[in-house]
Formats: structure tokens, sequence, C-alpha cells
């Protein structure tokens, strides 16, 4: 294919990239390739609108409306953000605070760790013993910070 052949069939190319990237965004969900595919598919109007465009300006042009369109959908979220049952669904460090937790290496000038699930995490908080009852009450940079269990 020369040049001049894919400048005659550009404006094919950009809305067959538009449609590719659309089904693409719904095989591989992540709320960005959707943003790319409207971007490909202005440049294919405006390729067809316009077939002598030059190959240097339909892609600065694709590059132009595809910070616009992500400027855009960034904006859209914000104001509209996404409805879910679990907001922490995504956020272990702050899912595990509030839980009771097992010193598993003693706390001994406030560092040690603890058991939390099926893992250990390094611990910060009050001395204790290994076995003691903990709550963890925050998480700082991936250290938990805890507090004895009152019973």
């Amino acid at each position: 294919m020369t040049i001049d052949q894919l400048g005659a069939n550009a404006a094919v190319l950009w809305l067959a990239a538009a449609v590719l990237l659309g089904i693409a965004e719904l095989l591989v969900p992540g709320v960005f390739l959707i943003f790319l595919a409207i971007a490909a598919g202005v440049v294919g109007v405006a390729t067809l609108a316009l077939p002598d465009l030059p190959l240097a300006v339909q892609l600065g042009a694709f590059g132009a409306w595809s910070v616009a369109t992500v400027l855009i959908g960034r904006q859209w979220y914000g104001d509209y953000p996404v409805e879910t049952r679990d907001p922490l669904l995504n956020d272990r460090a702050r899912r595990i605070v509030g839980e009771t937790v097992v010193v598993t290496d003693a706390i001994v000038s406030g560092r040690g760790r603890v058991r939390v699930g099926d893992g250990e995490w390094p611990a910060r908080g009050p001395d204790a013993g290994i076995g003691a009852r903990m709550r963890i009450i925050g998480v700082e940079n991936g250290i938990v910070r805890v507090e004895p269990v009152i019973s």
C-alpha cells in the first residue's frame, strides 16, 4: 500500500480504529480506551470531510482529541462517580481498620508484627507479647497501628 492509497483510505482506517478501540474497551474494561475510540472517530469524520488532510495533522488531531476526551472523562467521573455496594473493595488498608488481630512477633518499643487474615503485617503500638489480641486503628505506609482489645 502506497502513501497515496493510505491517504485515500485514512478516514476508513481512523473509523476502523475507533471501532476496534471501542470493542477493546468492552473486552478489557478500564474506562480509558473509549476516550481514544472517540478521538479516533472524530479524526475519522474530519478526514471524511477533508480527505486531503496531511497525516501529521491527523496524528496531531488524534493526540489533541485524546487529551481532550480524557480530561472531559475525568471531569465527568469526578462529577458523577460510579456507585458501588463496597466502596473499600480495592482499599485493603482501610478495609482492615477495626479488625482484631493477634501479635505474632512481640511488640517491643512500639514495633512488632501481627497476623492479619492469612498474612503478617508490621505493627506499631503499645508493647504486647506474642498471642496478645489487638485492634487495628489505622494503616500508615504499610504498617498497621494497633491498640489493645478492651474486653
